[in-house]
């Protein structure tokens, strides 16, 4: 007879130790390791063994009619799944408590009649669910509510009952009685999380998995478990704001970096039709150290206010903040303004922001972060009828970026007189572009856009 064996599993990163030890080897945090007792595995070989092998299929007789979407009803939603629910996928939503997770997935139930819809719930009661629903004004006759935790009873309920959609809140609620380890551990989600999925693909069932995240922002539980799902979409936005943003970190049907933008009110999440309007709402033009950028978030062009503070640093070394845009990038950008253009931040505490709660990695934001810190050093408000976008290069030159059509439709569409952008993309632009009510300012170095930006 087999012998039960003892690992330590990293509750942080799911790394696996023979012997316990106070700090995890690979992600170096202390006290992250728990006790896993695993089962002898006999009883599952004799299983592989005694069945027979699946049969070959050739990848043009495979039907992908089989598998189509389901439009949610809900716009920027389905915009962010890239074009709606696709049958027997799995969709894990990540977020902040209280972001608007769970409100989500109760609005999208009545969408989705008469389809049947599971609510599978570890952490709220039926009572309580469907008082959010009435708070909500929210109906759905096809909605039924499941207040279970046994994996086991889960998938008997799903086989017994076959849902269009089923919904856990929580993934970290769940546990199965094969692991004597407790719910929310590495091995049961990751197990957890595995059997789901994998009755999902084999009855044809849309999976959508709440799940939380850590202090960081990332997704608690195993990395495995973002690479097991199909799909991955993260709420941006803190709790105490109105507006919020669902985007795609991961998506095999579909773009990643998709977004959609919803506000929150008495009713539950809205979507917000025109998101270049709520980012750059309620700035004021007259102010240095404010530029609007013309940024690209998935298929989409938007609009965003970029901000910057300068001031006199009472420190010795001078601080440099940023919410929203990578800080080390910020650095090459003042080391650029510094070094090519004379533009001296030494001795000044630099605050950058990207406003309304959008996080940007694209380079083409360069440009307006540079214009936003030049115009609040040298006290210079930017041009308030003119957006920029670019990729600065170490030696001072814009390079060329992409999607620059979508970026000048969408400023000339909002009233915007002018764009300024590396010349290099406006060497190959549509005649239909220059038609339109906008001129565009093709520059080669940051020296000469910010000429051109009034700075």
């Amino acid at each position: 007879m087999a012998r039960t064996a003892t690992r330590y599993v990293c509750s942080n990163c799911g790394a696996v130790s023979l012997k316990y030890q106070g700090k995890c080897f690979e992600c170096q945090s202390w006290g992250t390791l728990q006790e896993t007792r695993l089962e002898p595995a006999e009883k599952t070989r004799r299983e592989v063994s005694s069945g027979g092998l699946p049969a070959l299929q050739n990848l043009h007789d495979a039907n992908a009619s089989e598998f189509r979407r389901t439009l949610t009803g809900i716009g920027e939603l389905d915009r962010v799944l890239g074009g709606g629910l696709m049958q027997a996928s799995a969709v894990l939503v990540g977020g902040e408590p209280g972001i608007g997770k769970s409100t989500l997935m109760l609005q999208l139930a009545p969408r989705l009649a008469p389809a049947k819809v599971l609510y599978i719930s570890g952490e709220e009661s039926p009572n309580q669910i469907r008082e959010r629903a009435e708070r909500l004004s929210i109906r759905a006759e096809n909605l039924w509510l499941i207040p279970e935790v046994n994996l086991e009873r889960i998938l008997e309920i799903i086989e017994r009952e076959k849902p269009a959609l089923v919904i856990i809140d929580s993934i970290q609620t769940i546990y199965s009685g094969e692991y004597q380890s407790s719910a929310g551990t590495i091995t049961q989600i990751r197990e957890c999380a595995a059997m789901l999925i994998r009755a999902a693909k084999q009855q044809n069932v849309i999976l959508m998995i709440i799940g939380h995240i850590t202090k960081e922002g990332a997704l608690a539980g195993p990395k495995a478990l973002e690479h097991m799902v199909d799909t991955v979409l993260q709420f941006e936005g803190e709790g105490y704001q109105r507006y919020r943003i669902v985007r795609s970190v991961k998506n095999r049907f579909g773009s990643t970096n998709e977004i959609g933008v919803f506000r929150m009110d008495e009713s539950g999440l809205e979507e917000v039709s025109n998101p270049s309007e709520f980012f750059i709402s309620g700035r004021r033009a007259d102010v240095p150290g404010n530029a609007v950028l013309a940024a690209i978030e998935g298929s989409r062009a938007l609009l965003v206010e970029v901000q910057a503070l300068v001031t006199k640093s009472n420190y010795s070394m001078p601080q440099r903040i940023s919410t929203g845009f990578d800080l080390k990038r910020m650095s090459i950008i003042l080391a650029v303004l510094e070094k090519r253009l004379s533009i001296e931040t030494w001795g000044q505490d630099v605050f950058v922001k990207i406003a309304g709660g959008l996080k940007l990695a694209e380079p083409a934001a360069d440009l307006a972060i540079a214009a936003a810190v030049a115009s609040g050093l040298m006290n210079r408000p930017v041009d308030p009828a003119t957006v920029c976008c670019g990729e600065i290069g170490l030696a001072g030159e814009l390079r060329a970026i992409s999607d620059s059509e979508r970026r000048i439709r969408e400023a000339a569409h909002l009233g915007f007189k002018r764009i300024v952008l590396p010349e290099a993309n406006t060497r190959e632009l549509k005649p239909s572009l220059r038609k339109l009510p906008i001129t565009i300012s093709g520059c080669t170095t940051l020296h000469e856009a910010l000429d051109k930006l009034d700075i």
